[in-house]
């Protein structure tokens, strides 16, 4: 780990932490909530082994890049402009682009914006979801799981945030970074977060000493800047309209768990393997699913994950 290189990089108007180690072709690693450039970890080891330069951002709001305090300021548009800022400083003109999870949606806006800077997409746990031309997102998981559907909850400002304080922060992230059930998460607003059961021991892929980098980073930035990707989906919307029904066109393999969560949504599934999604991303080349592994993929099973992106890109 001594040999990651940590800098800061002004892009899009905010400072952005980035973590990078290795020379080569570059390969730009987003990652998800609530989560850090940490959560690569072993693939920045592992891949820029082979020969690659490895960068991996806190993405805005996360860990030691800036959090602007507003909502608003978190749409795609946001996000991905932060990516590019980061490419141009960097002196980068195309990159391998690898995903989870939060990371997974800002990978498939920033191939529907800037394919010219992508030479392939590995994505993981988030397949892409065209935009609904009528029904907000929200809307959409509210009416398909009510109102104590996670992504619901994380809606009003304050309100989790208030929840998650009266928590130990290095519990929280081990419910998070444990969880195998493939059930929809709903935290019913009279028991909270809180009130969830503590989480089993940490499993063979995550040391005390993981969920403290973690914790001390959340600790230090709160969870705002995150939960503010979610406060944003509907905004996010709103503005993609102009690129309603646009394909992706950028090479692609996409892999998930199949005790992810994302993988378990009504219609997941058949979208995923009956042709919908390789109509909408026609250069998809390679789905992966993993037998028994569950969201935090790149974690859990990071050789296996470090080899299938390396099996991809190689070929570009």
């Amino acid at each position: 780990m001594e040999k990651i290189e940590h800098t800061m990089v002004t892009t899009n108007g905010i400072n952005m932490h980035v973590a990078s180690v290795g020379s080569g072709p570059v390969i730009l690693f987003l990652h998800g909530f609530p989560e850090l450039w940490y959560s690569w970890r072993h693939q920045l080891l592992s891949l820029s082994s082979l020969g690659y330069r490895c960068v991996a951002p806190d993405l805005r709001g996360f860990g030691d890049t800036d959090a602007p305090p507003s909502a608003a300021s978190y749409t795609v548009f946001h996000i991905v402009g932060d990516l590019v800022g980061l490419l141009d400083a960097l002196g980068v003109d195309s990159v391998f682009l690898v995903g989870h999870d939060w990371g997974a949606v800002i990978a498939w806006y920033f191939c529907h914006f800037r394919p010219d800077r992508v030479k392939a997409l590995v994505n993981m746990s988030v397949a892409y979801r065209p935009r609904h031309r009528s029904m907000k997102p929200v809307e959409g998981f509210r009416a398909l799981f009510g109102d104590d559907y996670y992504i619901c909850r994380f809606q009003e400002p304050g309100e989790i945030e208030e929840d998650f304080a009266q928590m130990d922060t290095a519990k929280i992230m081990k419910i998070f970074l444990t969880s195998r059930n493939p059930r929809p998460p709903c935290i019913p607003k009279e028991i909270g977060f809180r009130g969830y059961p503590d989480p089993p021991p940490l499993p063979s892929w995550l040391s005390e000493e993981d969920i403290n980098y973690f914790a001390s980073k959340f600790n230090e930035k709160g969870f705002t800047g995150g939960l503010n990707y979610y406060r944003a989906l509907d905004l996010s919307w709103e503005l993609m309209a102009p690129w309603t029904g646009l394909q992706i066109k950028v090479p692609v393999k996409f892999i998930v768990g199949d005790l992810d969560i994302t993988y378990h949504i009504p219609g997941a599934k058949e979208y995923i393997h009956n042709g919908g999604f390789k109509k909408d991303v026609p250069f998809l080349q390679e789905v992966v699913v993993m037998e028994g592994v569950a969201h935090f993929i790149n974690q859990e099973k990071s050789e296996e994950i470090s080899k299938h992106i390396y099996d991809f890109i190689k070929k570009f």
